[in-house]
C-alpha cells in the first residue's frame, strides 16, 4: 500500500470518526487543535485504525501510555527531558518538534497530526 493510499484511508476514518470535512484532514492537520479529538475520539481512531488496516494496535503503541502522569517524566506541568526522550523512543511516529522550547503537558497532544498515523501504519504495515 502506497502512503497516499494509507492517507485517504486514514482520511476517511477521521472525517468519519471526527464528523469534519475532507478538506480539514491535511497532513499537518492536528488531532485535538485543528480537528477537535477529545481523549474518548483517540479510542475510536485506534479502533478505526485497526479495522481499517487489520492490524493490532498494542495498549501505548499509538498514544502515549501513563507518561504523562509520571512524576520522572514530569515535574510542574512540563515534560522533563527523560520524559521527552521516553515519548519519543515510545512513539516514533510522532513529530515532537512542535513542542519546541515549551513542553507543557497540555500540549503533548498536539504531536499527534495526520501524518504522524500515516507513519504509524505506515511503519505497522511494513512490520506486518
Amino acid at each position: 500500500m502506497t502512503r497516499d493510499e494509507i492517507f485517504e484511508k486514514v482520511r476517511d476514518l477521521l472525517v468519519e470518526a471526527l464528523a469534519v470535512d475532507e478538506d480539514e484532514v491535511t497532513p499537518e492537520a492536528r488531532l485535538t487543535v485543528d480537528l477537535g479529538a477529545e481523549s474518548i475520539d483517540f479510542l475510536d481512531i485506534k479502533f478505526q485504525l485497526e479495522q481499517t488496516f487489520g492490524f493490532q494496535i498494542n495498549e501505548g503503541e499509538l498514544f502515549p501510555d501513563n507518561v504523562t502522569q509520571d512524576e520522572t517524566f514530569v515535574h510542574e506541568g512540563r515534560v522533563t527531558p527523560s520524559g521527552l526522550a521516553a515519548l519519543k523512543e515510545r512513539l516514533p511516529h510522532a513529530d515532537f518538534s512542535s513542542l519546541g522550547d515549551n513542553p507543557e503537558v497540555t500540549r503533548v497532544a498536539e504531536i499527534f497530526t495526520v501524518d504522524a498515523l500515516v507513519r504509524f501504519c505506515e511503519a505497522k504495515l511494513a512490520r506486518e
